[in-house]
């Protein structure tokens, strides 16, 4: 117990060191970022992301199995972060945020992912651990979120028919003529939410259905909560720095839907197939990998067609 927590220390310090680093210091204060500066920053997180692989492979008990899964979780997470982003942005054209306020939104809105993530896998170890059938269900869930994925298109943004955003104005009037980032303003000494954090429970709740969709598919690489909880947390690492990358390069992109919904079939299916058949968790790294450069190779090589 005594190196587990010592591994738990060794993560922690990392992650509120970068995370801190990728809130505050890298300038995302001042703005939208240019493409090729998010790029940068994430790419720099990937490499922090392989980097912690490599120590896992070298330092964590049984670390080349630990370290293959990592990675294969993270992968899974940050394509899944990536979809999630393109919901992101079209939820900040339809609010009409401003550029400036964009990042204080996208700020706590990942935190709260972190959040969310850690009671989801907590929760779902345990369930996993005292209620084996589990998995099955885990199973059904993840293939039908491939056949969801696949075959239905991003439903429009409706703020006035979101659950969270109707409590909320049960509690506070709303101020959407105010250009502010702050989520709650005065006047005449009356409190009212903003524009902003109408937006900010419109990106909550979207990651929240997110989370219960993609959490599955990391418990079926892993049910260790070492692995789980930072192969998750190092995908949510750097998606403000993404977010901005993907705004400006949107085609790239196009068919990666259709290829993170095969591999949550894949993943769906080893769940199911556990008991009777055993997949090598570098095999399904293979897979995951491949799937994801196929997808991306497709949406540059074949050109979208235009609307006349």
């Amino acid at each position: 117990m005594g190196n587990e927590y010592i591994f738990w220390i060794v993560f922690s310090l990392i992650f509120i060191i970068i995370f801190a680093i990728d809130m505050s210091i890298t300038s995302h204060r001042k703005g939208e970022l240019k493409v090729k500066t998010a790029f940068f920053w994430s790419g720099l997180w990937f490499s922090v992301a392989i980097l912690f692989a490599i120590f896992l492979y070298f330092y964590f008990p049984q670390g080349k199995e630990k370290a293959f899964e990592f990675f294969a979780a993270y992968l899974i997470e940050y394509s899944l972060s990536v979809d999630n982003l393109f919901v992101f942005i079209m939820i900040f054209q339809v609010m009409s945020v401003e550029s400036s306020n964009r990042p204080r939104i996208l700020k706590w809105g990942i935190i709260g992912a972190v959040v969310l993530r850690i009671i989801f896998i907590l929760a779902g170890v345990e369930l996993i651990r005292h209620f084996s059938f589990i998995l099955y269900i885990f199973g059904v869930i993840l293939i039908y979120t491939a056949y969801k994925m696949s075959f239905s298109e991003h439903k429009d943004i409706n703020p006035e028919k979101n659950f969270f955003i109707k409590m909320t104005k049960k509690f506070f009037p709303v101020d959407t003529k105010t250009g502010t980032g702050h989520f709650f303003v005065k006047h005449e000494k009356k409190k009212y939410a903003t524009l902003a954090l109408i937006t900010l429970i419109l990106v909550e709740s979207t990651d929240l259905i997110f989370a219960i969709d993609s959490i599955p598919a990391v418990l079926a690489i892993t049910q260790d909560s070492f692995i789980a909880i930072t192969s998750n947390l190092f995908a949510v690492l750097g998606l403000r720095s993404l977010f901005f990358a993907l705004a400006g390069l949107l085609n790239l992109f196009r068919f990666l839907k259709y290829g993170i919904s095969f591999i949550l079939f894949f993943i769906g299916v080893k769940m199911l197939i556990t008991m009777w058949v055993h997949i090598p968790v570098q095999l399904s790294l293979l897979i995951i990998i491949g799937t994801l450069a196929v997808s991306i190779v497709a949406s540059v090589i074949i050109k979208e067609k235009t609307k006349h």
